[in-house]
């Protein structure tokens, strides 16, 4: 990535030339237009590197390694450069004790991958290894394309992925991308973007400018940052495109945007010199981790013209750095240098060692062909890595054999940071998350905000520090409320959607969700919860009343039973037969007591229970009126003259009848119970929101046979009263019955609609009724008046009274 008005001294190649009795390994440059102190920092490292390889006694025996660089003004000047190297350095070692070797053995560099990409597939031909340090470019790592290149800094794709996860962890779904138009850029993007779908992030807009490039295409970019929504824009491109989109941006007055940087920017020291970079405050964005190299702060401050006097490079930078002329006599504006010149008193970035970074790669990047050289020295012959195990002939260094070691390097630097390199080339992803803050000083520095590992499990890769950070909200729209599920917007991605509150039973997920049948949506509609489980109880209202009526039924009857009991001799009592009135009252008795059943949880003996005990109690009940009514009936018949009908309706006979009668309700009521019991039952159909526990009838045809044998004995017992009711007033007994039995019909003609029809809890509620009912009207219509003759009006219960009044009717 060049741009004319800086110089690019780049560590482009490293020479290997055989010497005799030892070895000189040359890395050289060639210069440019102007300086880039970055760039010449790095090829200090470089020197420094060799240096402190060639002073180690344990490497490279023997063997010292020297360098060359080459500068480059663009492409073409970087494919002549790597031409040159791969076609042959004859007469380039002046070394009496070198032996000339005619092409280079590695390659480091260049710093940018654009560069990169046009070289190495060309020196990739020769076998020749090349090495970069800055070259990020996930395209690098076609090994088809690229066989021969390495790097010390890892791939693009682990710095989207990294990115990616860190949009996540903020919760930003809706952000602009931007990059620069090349293919560091568009590659970058590219992986990014495809690794943010896989998190549900959305791109609201994607576009491309180069610094190149003509001046529309940037203000198209910030038309489209202005008219945008997303809080958020990640800028992937070098620090000169993020100058020129940071100074139009400022000069349009926009604010209130997050930046994501790439590593080719976000550490860039030169950002503060440049025009609107207070935009660039705040920003985030992940590079390689910050080292210290020792001894490098010393080799960088005791650097001076004296010791490379041929140096074009050195000089260049020492006149930039003082501003004076090292020629004998000043040129133009600058006064020569006094020699008293020192970098020990400047402060600058050149001589700045506490971001080391980007430098560090370069500094593992020569001890990576160190190691390559000094494994393939000390090959043991048969454990060699080439065929039949041999090794590499010391004195004919290949490049494709230096390829091989270099493919199986692995090492730890001094620093403790381990060194190899994967079957593509590239290194351990390691990388720091860093935000870009205001000193005190009014500098603008990166401070370390965590920490991205790919080596490390999916959970553990990205860690962030406890440090606050001030992030905006990017989303097209906001999280739904708890209850609410989204529908996506016409034409827009996922991400933009709008909120639709979820229908009752159901709860918000991705879509909503219907809950189990047993259970329901709370009221935010954000869980399910076990449904309310609705039956008859005896502390609620309804429960409570019935109950009530049901014991007060049952007080009523014992009252009843003890005024009849205290006056069982009075003709009242005796006339109407006091055997079958107590067997009567002893009925209606259990008739209000078995309507306590059908009250609290069914479980399945109170469902077997509730349906037999009132179909038994009730036919006893109406088994005893009609045997009442017939006993009327026969009295009458029997008094008239020549009648001797009663010799065959007598007391053994009325048991009979009762029992008979009772008998046959217990059969079915046996066969019901046999064949399909009623049992409990959860009707979750009849309400969505709520189970009614019910008792389940078994077998239909069970429940209405016994309701149907009772309303049978009623129908007939209500047809001998009527026939009955204009008997004299002695034996008036047909007509109360006559009008109780009508009362009970009523009441049970009306029950089935109201049963079938009334829902849940209140189909057992008008069963209740319909039970109490009816036994409230035979106690009332048959016991009242005589109850009110016995204790109130007992002139009327003597035989004499009621044997004028037979005798006046006649």
């Amino acid at each position: 990535d060049t741009v004319r008005s800086y110089v690019r001294l780049k560590s482009v190649c490293l020479l290997l030339h055989r010497l005799l009795p030892f070895d000189r390994r040359e890395i050289c440059i060639y210069c440019c237009l102007s300086f880039n102190f970055r760039e010449f920092k790095f090829a200090q490292a470089m020197i420094f590197a060799i240096n402190e390889i060639n002073e180690n006694p344990d490497m490279l025996p023997g063997v010292k390694l020297g360098y060359r660089i080459y500068d480059d003004c663009g492409t073409m000047d970087i494919l002549r450069a790597a031409l040159a190297l791969v076609s042959g350095l004859g007469g380039e070692v002046s070394d009496e004790n070198c032996t000339k070797i005619e092409s280079v053995q590695a390659i480091l560099g260049h710093s940018g991958s654009r560069p990169t990409i046009a070289f190495a597939p060309v020196v990739g031909r020769f076998h020749v290894p090349v090495i970069s340090h800055f070259a990020t470019c996930a395209c690098l790592s076609n090994r088809k394309e690229y066989p021969t290149f390495f790097r010390t800094i890892p791939s693009d794709y682990y710095q989207s992925q990294a990115l990616a996860k860190l949009v996540k962890h903020l919760g930003w779904t809706w952000i602009g991308v931007i990059a620069v138009e090349n293919e560091y850029g568009l590659n970058g993007i590219a992986a990014f973007i495809q690794a943010a779908q896989e998190y549900g992030v959305c791109i609201e807009y994607s576009d491309a400018f180069s610094s190149s490039g003509p001046p529309a295409d940037l203000q198209r970019i910030t038309s489209k940052i202005q008219s945008a929504s997303s809080k958020v824009i990640l800028a992937f491109m070098s620090h000169r495109e993020i100058k020129l989109l940071a100074k139009q941006l400022y000069e349009q007055n926009v604010t209130g945007v997050q930046w994501l940087g790439s590593d080719a920017w976000i550490t860039d020291h030169s950002l503060a010199d440049s025009e609107g970079h207070g935009i660039l405050v705040g920003s985030l964005g992940f590079t390689v981790s910050r080292v210290q190299i020792h001894g490098l702060e010393e080799h960088l401050r005791g650097l001076h013209p004296s010791l490379f006097p041929h140096s074009r490079f050195v000089r260049d930078f020492w006149e930039d750095v003082f501003d004076c002329s090292l020629k004998a006599t000043a040129t133009g504006r600058r006064k020569p240098c006094s020699g008293l010149e020192s970098l020990r008193d400047v402060e600058s970035p050149f001589t700045d060692v506490s971001e080391l970074r980007f430098t560090n790669n370069v500094y593992k990047s020569v001890y990576s062909v160190a190691y390559a050289l000094d494994a393939l020295l000390k090959c043991e012959e048969g454990r060699g890595p080439f065929s039949n195990g041999s090794c590499a002939n010391p004195a004919q260094i290949q490049p494709w054999q230096v390829l091989e070691y270099l493919s199986m390097v692995n090492f730890t630097t001094p620093e403790g940071e381990r060194v190899y390199f994967d079957s593509n080339g590239d290194s351990p992803a390691r990388y720091e998350l860093v935000n870009l803050q205001i000193t005190n000083r009014g500098t603008m520095e990166e401070v370390t905000v965590g920490i991205y590992d790919a080596s490390q499990p999916g959970s553990q890769q990205f860690i962030m520090s406890d440090t606050p950070l001030q992030v905006p909200v990017s989303v097209c729209s906001e999280s739904c409320p708890p209850g609410s599920h989204k529908v996506l917007q016409k034409g827009l991605p996922v991400c933009c959607y709008d909120c639709i509150r979820c229908p009752a039973g159901e709860i918000n997920s991705i879509h909503c969700m219907k809950c189990a049948p047993e259970f329901w949506s709370n009221e935010r509609r954000d869980a399910c919860i076990p449904k309310e489980i609705e039956f008859l109880t005896y502390g609620e209202i309804l429960g409570t009343l019935l109950a009530s009526f049901s014991l007060l039924g049952v007080f009523l009857t014992t009252l009843t039973t003890i005024v009849f009991y205290c006056h069982k001799e009075t003709p009242l009592v005796r006339a109407n037969n006091s055997e079958l009135s107590f067997l009567l009252l002893f009925s209606l008795t259990l008739c209000f007591l078995c309507s306590l059943t059908f009250i609290g949880r069914p479980t399945q003996w109170s469902c077997m229970l509730r349906h037999t005990a009132f179909g038994i109690t009730f036919v006893l009940c109406i088994s005893c009126v009609l045997g009442k009514t017939i006993l009327v009936l026969m009295a009458f018949k029997a008094s008239l003259p020549g009648s001797n009908l009663m010799k065959w309706f007598g007391p053994t006979q009325q048991r009979l009848c009762v029992v008979s009668f009772t008998l046959i309700q217990v059969v079915i009521c046996i066969l019901w119970l046999t064949i399909s019991p009623p049992f409990p039952f959860k009707n979750m159909i009849l309400y969505r929101d709520r189970i009614i526990l019910e008792c389940q009838l078994g077998s239909a045809l069970g429940f209405w046979a016994v309701l149907g044998y009772v309303g049978v004995l009623a129908g007939l017992c209500f047809v001998i009263a009527f026939l009955g009711r204009k008997l004299p007033d002695n034996f008036n007994e047909a007509k109360i019955i006559t009008f109780s039995m009508l009362i009970f019909c009523a009441v049970w003609i009306a029950f089935v609609p109201a049963y079938i029809s009334s829902p849940g809890k209140f189909t057992v509620a008008v069963e209740i009724f319909a039970i109490l009912a009816s036994s409230y009207g035979l106690l009332f219509c048959i016991f009242m008046p005589k109850c009110f003759i016995i204790l109130f009006m007992p002139e009327k219960n003597t035989k004499k009274h009621m044997f004028r009044k037979s005798t006046n009717n006649r």
